[in-house]
């Protein structure tokens, strides 16, 4: 496809990566969030230098949330290894949650000198974020303050902006004006639900922040969002794709002459050039391209995809389909084809049979087969019904379980086994004085803790440990034996609040050493990168470090091992990528339901849930249902639910 098109459009002349006339606004395209925020820092670093090199100061407009974490990293990183230096620079956040103290551990005061203020070289009297902590009577002041700041420091050179997936900006909501400045703003419910992971609850989330005005922030030079994940997709494709309105706050951007957003793949999903790229132009006409043309046709039209149509075809603006491929029963043959195939109750390959258009081989049968479970529920909760047709198939099933997941378990629920083990003890005249006096250590710690305040180490032990027993009896309702469970407690994880370190040799080092230790011909884990905390990902991340590193050493075994990614609570796979679809009968729903009941220390509402209130296995029989339905709407079988997997090649 054609890039780097001269377009112009409402502001200057400028090089930009864009199809035809859909985008509104330059987007460049990322294969990973890593990749888009490598871009960024490179982008903020040369308006450093370059300041630098003509001894004046750099003015930054920064902004806070999950998305600009990989990208302060890469600041620290260019600062610590390549000698970059921000003593020059000047600073000026977009908001703070109001009311809030600095030091609260949710207060974005802390968020900035935790990611970036405290590991480089600035001076942080020069480093600027709206005080939440002042008194209410002065924040109008505050703010005009605070506008003032901005313009005696020369205004901002660039600013940098993630989006919400309301669209907003900052936080200026959907219906602020293209005008307003600096000032106290309430936050809608939804902008709340999307930063609960944040807090133990949604009650918990302030009501009001104060924040940049849009019209401060098209005040800036230069303008660089970011946005990463599926759940911004929408958010993206409104913003640059639609008109400019103050219902999207981010669309009001089409207005400034110096923008670029930086997406990854998955925020781009909504884009046409990736949804409908035969819309922009030329298209190539893969296999995987004309399966997701037909799909979404199929879908749109409300039709099973045997009874499309050469109008349906043109209509659909797929003509070129109908030149290159031919009539459109011959497309839709082959579409149903591909469907139909990725159907299997047979996740580990059929025995004795040969399926040469099977998801996975026949043999070597039995398989041995890990399962990676990045919390000690993501395996029942995302994939329980093919855990147990592999078990029940006669495969050696492992899991691994790669953290410890205990910031998910309430206090009240810890006190409530504190209470058992307390009475155990005296109903069988058990004297453990030790114990007893971690216990009431416990208690009193829970008895006093403040909401922003961290376990104690022995408090998350008894987190962690009621999170195993309900993840080892997982195993056994499956009928796994002992020693096919593993429990990893990878360190990164274990920070004890929400913020995780980054991926550590020593992570890596654990899951080599288990890999080699069970030498699988099947590999499950989780490709659910939407999970609000971050953990999926690094969870992904180091089975796939550790994949790979084995593959380079040259062990044998790694030639004939398949990865398959699932996906957990948090989304699903499209239909049209769906490689291995596993159904499951009623019976089969309600006993997953039932492993998932066994987590009851996740039933009901557990702390940093994220923005969806129901319960896992809510979510779970929902999102297996719906790809199910999807299936029968294309004119495949009816299934109680489907279970949904992508090869991953490493």
């Amino acid at each position: 496809m054609p890039s780097d098109i001269i377009q112009t459009n409402k502001r200057k002349t400028t090089s930009i990566d864009l199809i035809d006339s859909f985008e509104k606004i330059p987007t460049k395209i990322f294969r990973s969030a890593k990749e888009g925020a490598v871009f960024a820092a490179q982008q903020v670093a040369q308006i450093i230098k370059d300041k630098q090199a003509n001894r004046e100061k750099c003015v930054l407009g920064l902004a806070t949330g999950s998305t600009p974490k990989l990208f302060y990293e890469e600041l620290v990183r260019l600062h610590n290894e390549e000698g970059l230096s921000f003593s020059n620079v000047i600073t000026f956040n977009l908001d703070e949650y109001y009311p809030i103290e600095k030091d609260t551990i949710q207060s974005y005061h802390r968020f900035m000198k935790q990611h970036l203020f405290d590991k480089v070289d600035i001076d942080q009297a020069n480093c600027h974020i709206p005080d939440g902590s002042v008194g209410k009577e002065d924040v109008k002041q505050h703010c005009f303050s605070y506008e003032q700041k901005i313009a005696f420091a020369g205004g901002i050179e660039l600013q940098i902006l993630g989006i919400g997936i309301n669209g907003h900006i900052g936080f200026n909501e959907p219906g602020s004006s293209v005008f307003t400045k600096t000032r106290l703003t309430t936050l809608t419910n939804s902008t709340r639900l999307a930063n609960s992971y944040e807090f133990s609850n949604i009650s918990s989330v302030p009501r009001f922040a104060i924040t940049m005005g849009i019209g401060t922030i098209l005040k800036a030079k230069q303008i660089l969002l970011m946005a990463w994940g599926s759940s911004k997709a929408n958010a993206i494709q409104q913003s640059v794709e639609g008109g400019d309105t103050e219902q999207i706050p981010a669309s009001l951007l089409q207005n400034h002459d110096d923008v670029v957003f930086v997406i990854d793949e998955a925020a781009a999903g909504e884009l046409t050039r990736y949804k409908s790229p035969w819309l922009t132009g030329e298209c190539e006409w893969t296999k995987k391209m004309v399966k997701k043309a037909v799909v979404n046709m199929a879908l749109k039209l409300g039709k099973p995809i045997l009874s499309l149509t050469n109008t349906d075809y043109n209509e659909f603006g797929l003509s070129d389909l109908l030149v290159e491929k031919g009539d459109a029963y011959e497309i839709n043959l082959e579409v149903y084809y591909l469907l139909r195939d990725s159907i299997t109750g047979w996740p580990g390959g059929k025995p004795n049979a040969v399926l040469p258009l099977h998801p996975e081989r026949s043999e070597p049968y039995p398989k041995k087969v890990i399962i990676f479970s990045p919390h000690p529920d993501d395996d029942i909760i995302s994939m329980g019904g093919t855990f147990q047709r592999l078990h029940d198939q006669g495969h050696e099933v492992h899991v691994a379980y790669q953290t410890s997941g205990n910031i998910a378990v309430t206090d009240e629920f810890v006190t409530r086994f504190m209470d058992f083990a307390v009475g155990f003890e005296d109903l069988f005249n058990v004297d453990s004085h030790k114990s007893k006096s971690i216990l009431t250590e416990a208690r009193g710690h829970l008895g006093n803790k403040a909401s922003d305040q961290s376990d104690t180490a022995d408090v998350r032990a008894v987190k962690g440990l009621i999170r195993r027993c309900e993840a080892a009896a997982t195993c056994r309702y499956i009928g796994l034996k002992e020693g096919q469970w593993h429990f990893q407690n990878l360190p990164f994880y274990e920070t004890g609040t929400i913020e995780k370190k980054p991926m550590s040799e020593q992570d890596i080092l654990l899951t080599i050493n288990l890999l080699r230790q069970i030498k699988p011909q099947q590999v499950y884990c989780a490709g659910d990168f939407a999970d609000p905390h971050g953990t999926h990902l690094v969870c992904f991340n180091v089975v796939l470090e550790s994949l790979k590193r084995i593959k380079a050493e040259g062990d044998e075994w790694i030639n004939d091992c398949w990865l398959w990614l699932y996906k957990g609570a948090w989304q699903e796979w499209q239909i049209e990528e769906i490689e291995m679809a596993v159904p499951m009968s009623p019976e089969q729903v309600m006993k997953k339901r039932f492993g998932i009941f066994i987590h009851q220390s996740q039933k009901d509402m557990v702390p940093f849930q994220g923005s969806d209130n129901r319960e896992f296995w809510q979510r779970a029989e929902e999102r297996n249902s719906a790809t199910a339905d999807l299936y029968a709407k294309l004119g495949l079988t009816q299934y109680a639910g489907v279970e949904a997997f992508v090869r991953w090649l490493f």
